[in-house]
């Protein structure tokens, strides 16, 4: 029988590059984290690359989770679309001799005037019937461009085509809340895709299920966004390497919200942490890896020799500080 792992917890989100955020990490209070982090060292092989930065096209979450998972691959070419194609059942992962996939989500484009954001697509709200609805309207358009579009659920569609194997995309993490200048491809496999993406918006302009929610003041689905393109690779399930990922950051986060992304903190303090903290305590091995929009840090538990232990706990650390350098 396998020896269960020691616990490992991921949280993404957990600091912003922006100065909203360094303003709201000067007010969040994580007294469990600074304890935890008291006991903890930084593991040799988590350094941060010496060029991550808040502009690479996977997030440094994204990456942590695909070493876990045993993937290879380059920054924005990650095969998330085969592993959610799995996920909905289109048996991805185990087809690894045809063509490479990308992950299509339906989503709303906010034309300002000087530039054009992504809105988070859970924003949408897009019910089933809706999303069935736009994808069988433009399926057409891709099967006539040899491209096989494929339905995984409302907010998750899935694409296949030869030109998406060496296709590098921004992640959908990089792109909500942002200007898409700075995140739109332009190599030679992207402009038929962009081709397919000005039809699409053509093609839903006037759609009923438009028309409806423009009615009803909803937000309306007005293009896509492609990413995780790639070949399907084996994945090791998270599970086995006793990962938790606790996502609740990520919402507030790429909405702006800094009063919500610091109470999901101080929530997420007292709950996944504190009971992280107090296995660390009891001197069981655990594992945290803290993300930002720059690097991914991991840390382990630090041995205590006799004379640690003889001076009690450890001060705590200054945990915002380090979140500011992710």
């Amino acid at each position: 029988m396998t020896a269960p792992s020691a616990p490992h917890l991921l949280i993404p989100h957990a600091s912003a590059a922006s100065e909203a955020g360094a303003a709201a990490l000067k007010v969040v209070k994580l007294p469990n984290l600074a304890a935890l982090l008291a006991r903890l060292q930084p593991l040799a092989d988590a350094a941060p690359e010496a060029d991550a930065d808040e502009y690479s096209l996977s997030a440094p979450h994204e990456r942590a989770l695909a070493a876990l998972h045993g993937w290879s691959g380059e920054d924005g070419r990650l095969p998330w679309a085969a592993a959610a194609a799995a996920d909905d059942g289109l048996r991805a992962e185990a087809d690894t001799s045809g063509a490479p996939w990308g992950r299509l989500t339906p989503v709303h484009w906010h034309v300002g005037s000087d530039s054009v954001t992504l809105v988070d697509p859970a924003a949408l709200a897009l019910e089933e019937v809706e999303s069935r609805a736009l994808f069988e309207a433009v399926k057409p358009s891709f099967d006539a461009e040899g491209w096989t579009l494929l339905w995984g659920a409302p907010l998750r569609w899935h694409v296949r085509h030869e030109a998406l194997g060496g296709l590098a995309c921004a992640s959908l993490d990089r792109a909500v809340g942002r200007n898409l200048d700075l995140w739109m491809s332009d190599a030679p496999e992207a402009r038929r895709l962009r081709r397919l993406q000005v039809e699409a918006q053509m093609i839903w302009h006037e759609h009923p299920v438009n028309a409806a929610r423009e009615e009803a003041r909803a937000l309306t689905v007005n293009s896509f966004w492609l990413d995780g393109c790639g070949a399907a690779q084996p994945r090791r399930p998270l599970a086995e390497a006793g990962v938790q990922v606790d996502d609740r950051l990520r919402a507030p986060l790429l909405a702006g919200d800094w009063a919500a992304w610091v109470a999901a903190w101080q929530a997420l303090d007292a709950g996944a942490v504190a009971a992280l903290r107090a296995r660390a305590e009891a001197g069981e091995p655990v594992t945290l890896t803290l993300c930002g929009e720059r690097h991914a840090r991991r840390f382990g538990l630090k041995p205590r020799g006799w004379l640690s232990r003889l001076m009690g706990a450890p001060r705590p650390a200054d945990a915002t500080a380090l979140l500011a350098t992710l």
